[in-house]
């Protein structure tokens, strides 16, 4: 069983900067791989960004550029940094664990992950 709790959500103006973290506790390990999806208002949830063992990081490409993932082994926390943030990014942001084994599958589908925390708000005011 695997926990994460994510936080670092809140209101910012457009331009501004959040930096989220998912903390994780449980049967993880560095070799997990971790993910980022947000929900904005009446849509699906959307992939932004994965960090997976054998490929590095992925980002959706409309916040390449904008946003950087990150993580921290020693804490089991996974980071988000926001950067130029727009109104099209306003949304609840989730973090994601894939505990399965597999190294070959498609890391923007949440069906691929196992574990998700309780999400945070991000809002993006002009």
């Amino acid at each position: 069983q695997v926990h994460l709790l994510e936080s670092g959500g809140g209101l910012v103006q457009t331009g501004g900067s959040l930096r989220l973290s998912c903390a994780a506790s449980g049967r993880i390990f560095s070799t997990n791989d971790m993910a980022w999806f947000r929900q904005a208002p009446g849509k699906e949830r959307q992939f932004v960004g994965s960090v997976t063992e054998t490929a590095g990081t992925f980002y959706f490409p409309s916040i390449m550029g904008r946003f950087t993932i990150s993580r921290d082994n020693a804490k089991n926390t996974l980071y988000l940094q926001m950067n130029s943030l727009n109104s099209d990014d306003t949304g609840v942001y989730y973090c994601a664990v894939r505990s399965r084994p597999g190294v070959s599958y498609d890391v923007t589908r949440e069906e691929e992950y196992d574990y998700w925390g309780q999400g945070t708000q991000v809002t993006v005011s002009s």
